[in-house]
């Protein structure tokens, strides 16, 4: 349709989008890029994404978007910073152009089915697995001493220890939850949990371009956050932790956190006496990328695996910055299905295969994704099936002693 005189000039998709990453933060480095393809070299499904980085990014330029948003392989993308880390240019390619495109695709109604579940779920209970909420302490029952929760004790603790929804729910990850309570009563923590307070820290649904549901989210933990006295979030989940250090403080929301293994890592003086069980083994330590890459914590991990008797730490190939993701980050959780049906592989089979090559008994984690996607992994990796997978709080409880 003609424009009438005096009629604004209608924006081109690229315009509106490049409009759109403006509201981000450092959104306008995108014009810096070099097209060196550095980050569609490194993407772990560039090979497969008709437009990686670089290509969306030339797109961009020739005011061309609208083909980019026409292809569903953005959804591929599983925000695990690769792409950002060698960047020559320190675009933040991840949280600027790669969660704007999925935000374009959410707001024409282009998502995958098992993610829409998992959205849909995060907003009517507070969790990706569409569980009660009256439920998200239910992992706790029977431990000896009792988890203390702060609804149900004195409003007011030094650790609140933000659980989290898989650490929470998932059958598999709540192992995690209680190998953890048992350190932390070891070491005469002061901690309480939320219990039916917390919700989902709404990380990975940010990235996968539901800022709107994150905020709401966001908002629910700030309001049960202020209904209590603490000093410090100690959280197991990388994705929490990088909400909460990153992210809410650009809410109004600002605490101190400290990723479990980091909180570990600066009581070993008080927790190396503990460990007195042998664990004999070789473990190889998967870096994950919302700890590693997102926020620079390689070390603390290696230092507490190193203090258990008896563990031998062997490296994979692909370690610290070049850490392989275990595909779960920026929705991939709940988006592997579509990601079968586009590869007919998993990045979390690749990872599992490095451990094997690396001669390692056990796959040491840090994150709830990654107890399940590399158990299942392992299971059809040829030679992996006697892999076992722990997150370094189970290997730490193990070595307690009696």
């Amino acid at each position: 349709m003609a424009l009438s005189a005096g009629s604004p000039p209608v924006a081109s998709t690229s315009e509106a989008f490049f409009g759109k990453l403006y509201e981000s933060k450092d959104g306008e480095r995108i014009r810096r890029c070099l097209q060196c393809g550095d980050c569609s070299g490194v993407c772990p499904y560039g090979y497969l994404m008709e437009f990686p980085p670089s290509r969306m990014i030339t797109r961009l330029r020739a005011d061309e978007f609208d083909e980019v948003l026409a292809s569903d392989a953005i959804w591929l993308c599983l925000s695990c910073y690769a792409c950002t880390q060698v960047c020559p240019k320190q675009i933040p390619l991840t949280t600027s152009l790669m969660t704007r495109a999925k935000e374009e695709l959410l707001l024409a109604g282009r998502v995958p089915a098992e993610l829409q579940a998992a959205l849909e779920n995060s907003q009517r209970y507070g969790n990706v697995l569409g569980q009660s909420p009256r439920k998200r302490s239910e992992w706790a029952k029977g431990l000896t001493p009792p988890v203390p929760v702060l609804s149900k004790e004195h409003p007011s603790t030094e650790v609140l220890w933000f659980v989290g929804d898989y650490p929470s729910y998932h059958a598999r990850v709540q192992g995690v939850s209680r190998a953890l309570a048992k350190i932390f009563h070891a070491l005469g923590v002061d901690y309480a949990i939320l219990g039916a307070d917390e919700v989902s820290d709404g990380d990975s649904q940010r990235l996968a371009g539901e800022r709107g549901l994150f905020e709401m989210l966001a908002s629910k933990n700030s309001q049960a956050f202020g209904k209590y006295k603490f000093f410090a979030i100690v959280t197991s989940d990388p994705h929490a932790y990088n909400a909460f250090k990153n992210e809410y403080p650009g809410l109004g929301i600002s605490y101190p956190v400290w990723h479990h293994t980091e909180f570990l890592a600066d009581h070993l003086d008080a927790l190396r006496p503990l460990l007195t069980r042998e664990v004999k083994a070789r473990v190889a330590f998967h870096d994950p990328c919302y700890l590693g890459r997102a926020n620079g914590i390689y070390e603390p991990p290696r230092e507490l695996l190193g203090a258990i008797p008896g563990i031998e730490l062997v490296e994979m190939a692909h370690n610290r910055t070049m850490s392989l993701c275990c595909g779960g980050g920026g929705g991939g959780m709940w988006l592997d299905g579509f990601h079968w049906e586009k590869a007919h592989t998993r990045t979390s089979e690749w990872r599992v295969q490095e451990a094997r090559t690396a001669g390692a008994d056990i796959l040491a984690v840090a994150c709830p994704y990654e107890p399940v996607r590399f158990e299942d992994a392992a299971k059809v990796v040829p030679g992996a099936e006697g892999l076992l997978v722990r997150d370094v709080a189970e290997l730490l409880a193990e070595a307690l002693g009696e």
